[in-house]
């Protein structure tokens, strides 16, 4: 799709496309790191039932909340667990997991706050994979229940885990099958619990907000975060890109837990995440769905997850910041990652650029080399003192985790190389595949 040069137009046709695709008949998008939580509850799952089967049980229910459906956040803030619906699942399951803001002490937390992160778990519990979407917390769309034009994060504020839903399904024509809402306050003691996460830091972060009570200090290098440090480095924004920046950052804070989750010192860990997700987590699972998923879990192999940003370009309106969803791409990315659709693209039609330090020029002509080779078109080649790493990035929604292990195989230069999409185009910005390679410098 042609970029539109006027975002208020961009928005109008996304508007129009929305109302008229014949998907939106079909049924009808935590921050990051609840992702991983998510994992790690339900790979010790099925241990727990067989050993622990009235404690766990208990431990579910503590905080199953499926009395939260249909109530309005204000009318009933002190949410409380109910019995479970044992229902059946069926193939593909949406998960709505949403981190929300806090009033400060003293306040409810789950009352009348924003939600910070809006992230979309497909999972198809058949074929063992697991596929997720980002939802920016600034992207402009109309609110549910006629509350009019606003950022998708006030939804939550504005009508509960209800409105919230509604307003996900009626803009990306999916539905929420179910939900896991977690404060900031749980994430940071299940990341105490765990002992930390590995990260590397590719620039200094330094940001005060004394209204938010957020400080960042975070300076170059390789660190082991704590709670108090990871909830530092995924909520910064103040750097060129932003609440984008901020999604990049989170997506590379999740692979980096996942492989920390693996490891057998955080398995032994897991009965205490699981009392802390149950003292700050909400969520309308019940036992019986958990033990699926936890079925399911065994055989997912994690390297295959998928992480995909609805994509969109940024756009201010005076002092207001929006992202503006892309609709031809934004159904694109649902097309294929909820309703699985598969696109198979050949190589022809791909093309590739190539950015490197100054000191990566002679490994960035091999690939190059090898890249034509395959069929591919390089299409772009240039230095740069701002790549924060090597990886590989998609432009198109239609590059998947498939193609680009493909690539890997061929290429074994590049095949340690994280992949991630990224909607924002800093390096070549007319290629679908981007590849950074860092030097020393």
């Amino acid at each position: 799709m042609s970029e539109l040069k006027n975002k208020d137009e961009q928005y109008s046709v996304f508007l129009k496309y929305k109302e008229n695709t014949e998907d939106t008949k079909m049924f009808f998008t935590v921050r990051i790191i609840l992702v991983t939580f998510f994992f790690v509850a339900l790979t010790a799952f099925t241990m727990f039932l067989i050993n622990n089967f009235d404690d766990i049980f208990a431990l579910f229910e503590s905080f199953t909340d499926s009395r939260l459906r249909g109530v309005k956040v204000q009318q009933k803030p002190d949410l409380m667990p109910s019995k479970f619906n044992f229902k059946m699942l069926s193939r593909y399951q949406n998960i709505l997991l949403l981190g929300v803001d806090s009033n400060g002490p003293n306040t409810l937390p789950y009352s009348g706050v924003r939600s910070d992160t809006m992230v979309i778990i497909n999972v198809d519990l058949h074929g063992k994979s697991v596929n997720a979407i980002s939802i920016p917390r600034d992207s402009k769309v109309y609110i549910a229940e006629e509350h009019g034009i606003q950022k998708i994060n006030s939804a939550y504020a504005l009508g509960g885990i209800e409105l919230t839903k509604k307003t996900i399904e009626e803009t990306l024509g999916i539905r929420i099958h179910n939900y896991i809402i977690v404060n900031s306050e749980g994430i940071k003691k299940l990341i105490d619990a765990i002992g930390g996460v590995p990260i590397h830091i590719d620039h200094n972060m330094y940001y005060n907000d004394f209204s938010g009570k957020l400080h960042v200090n975070l300076k170059k290098g390789d660190y082991v975060l704590n709670g108090e440090e990871a909830e530092e480095y995924l909520r910064f924004r103040k750097d060129a890109l932003g609440d984008i920046g901020r999604v990049h950052r989170q997506q590379k804070f999740i692979k980096a837990l996942l492989e920390k989750v693996k490891s057998p010192e955080t398995v032994k860990k897991i009965p205490e995440a699981l009392k802390i997700a149950s003292l700050y987590t909400r969520t309308d699972l019940n036992l019986y769905q958990m033990s699926q998923y936890a079925a399911a879990a065994r055989e997912i192999d994690l390297n295959k997850v998928e992480f995909v940003m609805l994509p969109g370009a940024p756009n201010k309106k005076g002092i207001i910041s929006y992202w503006i969803l892309d609709p031809e791409r934004t159904q694109q990315t649902i097309n294929r990652l909820i309703y699985r659709k598969k696109v198979i693209l050949d190589e022809t039609e791909v093309a590739v650029g190539i950015m490197y330090s100054k000191d990566k020029e002679v490994e960035a002509f091999e690939i190059r080399e090898e890249l034509r080779n395959l069929g591919y078109e390089v299409n772009c080649m240039g230095k740069s003192t701002q790549i924060a790493e090597s990886e590989i990035i998609g432009h198109n929604t239609n590059i998947s985790t498939d193609m680009i292990r493909s690539i890997k195989r061929k290429v074994p230069e590049i095949s340690k190389f994280n992949f991630n999409h990224s909607p924002v185009r800093d390096f070549c910005t007319t290629s679908d595949i981007v590849v950074t390679i860092k030097g020393e410098e």
